[in-house]
């Protein structure tokens, strides 16, 4: 059994459906283009809002998981209305091509799709922005210093594993005992397949994925394009929950490449993220001039779930790092 992610943000979407409906004031544009993008393994989707030969620098979004789908970055297609903003499918996610080909699945090999959405878009400069897991593509295409990346944004960010797991223990130490007794008991036995397990990490998720509902548009987008977090990439890359790494990230650390990072950069988490402030601002501290930026009531599904606030920060962050 596999508690997906995106079916919990799903869920609490349908039971608050009446106050997403009344607090939904903005229509999600259909895109503008579509692509099929051509990249190691197959072909990715990307989709297309805004002016790409503008005055302001597109902005890309790379989304979590590993193993997600772009639908949580919809309320960010707002900032179209200033720039170019492209939203993507990784390799093996959404409505990308599905090889499911663990080959695939090294980190060097996602962070080349960013070259590859360049070239098929045409961008010599661009903005380009992660959250959670696709916080580490944004951190290790940043630290290649490329021409042309006007600013990154490391949302939520996984900087390594073990500071990751630093903070989602400190997190779920604050829940009642039972639940840590649960959690832990069945990921050191291995019995994550178990009805208690998926409750009690329903109980982490309430506390620390999601503290608002989803808009509407966002539950309905993902339930017409058939949009589910792939289980497979996700677990063979991280584990069967957020709190602790079983899969090929377990080791992962980039923290060596935050002072490389050349580029104006924002980092962003809500008050109560599963990446929270206290274990974050060391590694912000390594990056020359970054600035770090908390969500008050926000958990690690902000970017839909707190949609005009996040969109507040980056549109700033976005514009004071344009360089017309």
């Amino acid at each position: 059994m596999y508690l997906d992610r995106r079916a919990f943000l799903v869920g609490l979407a349908a039971s608050a459906a009446p106050l997403a409906a009344r607090a939904q004031t903005w229509t999600l544009p259909s895109p503008e283009r579509e692509l099929r993008v051509p990249v190691r393994g197959g072909h990715i989707y990307a989709r297309a809002n805004g002016d790409l030969k503008g005055p302001r620098a597109p902005v890309i979004f790379a989304h979590g998981g590993p193993g997600s789908h772009h639908t949580s970055f919809l309320p960010q297609l707002a900032l179209a209305d200033e720039r170019a903003v492209i939203l993507y499918d990784q390799l093996d996610c959404g409505l990308s091509d599905h090889p499911n080909d663990p080959a695939n699945w090294i980190v060097e090999r996602f962070v080349s799709e960013v070259d590859a959405l360049r070239a098929a878009f045409d961008l010599p400069r661009l903005h380009f922005v992660g959250h959670s897991w696709g916080s580490t593509i944004a951190l290790e295409y940043a630290a290649r210093q490329p021409s042309g990346l006007a600013s990154v944004t490391l949302g939520s960010p996984l900087i390594s594993t073990k500071s990751w797991q630093r903070s989602t223990s400190a997190n779920l130490a604050k829940l009642p005992p039972d639940v840590i007794r649960t959690i832990r008991a069945s990921e050191a036995s291995g019995a994550t397949d178990t009805a208690a397990y998926q409750q009690a990490m329903g109980v982490f998720y309430s506390h620390y994925m999601a503290r608002a509902p989803v808009p509407d548009y966002v539950r309905d987008y993902g339930a017409e394009h058939k949009l589910a977090t792939n289980p497979v990439l996700y677990k063979a890359m991280w584990g069967t929950g957020e709190i602790a790494a079983t899969g090929s990230l377990r080791t992962y650390d980039g923290e060596p490449l935050l002072p490389r990072i050349a580029a104006p950069t924002q980092f962003i988490c809500g008050q109560f993220d599963e990446m929270t402030a206290d274990v974050l601002k060391p590694m912000v501290a390594r990056v020359r001039g970054a600035r770090l930026a908390v969500i008050p009531a926000a958990g690690h599904a902000l970017t839909a779930t707190h949609g005009d606030a996040y969109n507040a920060i980056l549109r700033e962050h976005l514009r004071r790092n344009d360089r017309v």
